[in-house]
């Protein structure tokens, strides 16, 4: 890393907390003097690695993320809504396939990294639909902007061990940085990275970088 204040945004689209952190990222890229690298992983190559579980595993926290869910979307202006069956499409089902397919995304077509890993949220996170099998991920990458002819060689790519070993190193190296969840910000100051998990740290990590903090969403939204 050079001088030039960096943020990394690890994170997966299975994770709605992602969704959130990613977004006020995405938001503020072009007001704080920052370069802003989003960066696939996998959550439950962390959660495993670092001895983790995830929150609606406990009954109580279950009940009250519900409840929180709700409260962020307004609050984040991100159309979040809870699948039917949360544990059927997040804890079952996963996101290793999604997450090879944005990975194949960002060595292949990064200009549609945004898109399509927002694509993919929209379906799990908010229209309660799958995101798993090549037909729906194609959706996703059709609605983001993808021709059908990009889309089927990325979803053929993610076999490739060079994929593989991308995702896997991408989550490696956030697990490096302290990762137990995600999404991670890690803001590369003077040289230094420092770690900010969750999508309720971003007052902090203005105060760090000496930017101005006025809320998840600066200006009008585009959701």
């Amino acid at each position: 890393m050079s001088n030039r204040r960096v943020l990394e945004c690890f994170y997966d689209v299975v994770s709605p907390y992602s969704w959130l952190g990613f977004e006020v990222v995405c938001r503020y890229k072009n007001i704080w003097n920052v370069d802003a690298l989003l960066r696939p992983g996998f959550l439950g190559g962390i959660m495993q690695a670092s001895g983790n579980s995830p929150p609606a595993m406990v009954p109580k926290k279950g009940v009250y993320m519900a409840q929180d869910i709700a409260r962020l979307s307004d609050f984040f202006q991100v159309p979040l809504r809870q699948p039917s069956n949360f544990f059927q499409s997040v804890i079952k089902k996963g996101s290793l396939q999604a997450m090879r397919f944005v990975t194949a995304v960002e060595m292949q077509h990064p200009e549609f990294l945004e898109p399509v890993s927002r694509e993919l949220w929209r379906r799990i996170w908010s229209e309660d639909k799958d995101i798993t099998e090549p037909e729906s991920i194609l959706e996703a990458a059709k609605k983001a902007g993808m021709s059908a002819d990009q889309a089927k060689k990325l979803i053929e790519s993610t076999a490739l061990p060079e994929v593989k070993n991308k995702l896997k190193q991408n989550t490696d190296e956030a697990l490096k940085y302290g990762a137990f969840g995600m999404p991670i910000i890690v803001a590369h100051v003077d040289g230094k990275p420092h770690m900010y998990f969750g999508s309720d740290r971003f007052e902090l990590l203005a105060h760090q970088l000496g930017e101005k903090w006025m809320g998840p969403v600066p200006q009008k939204p585009r959701l």
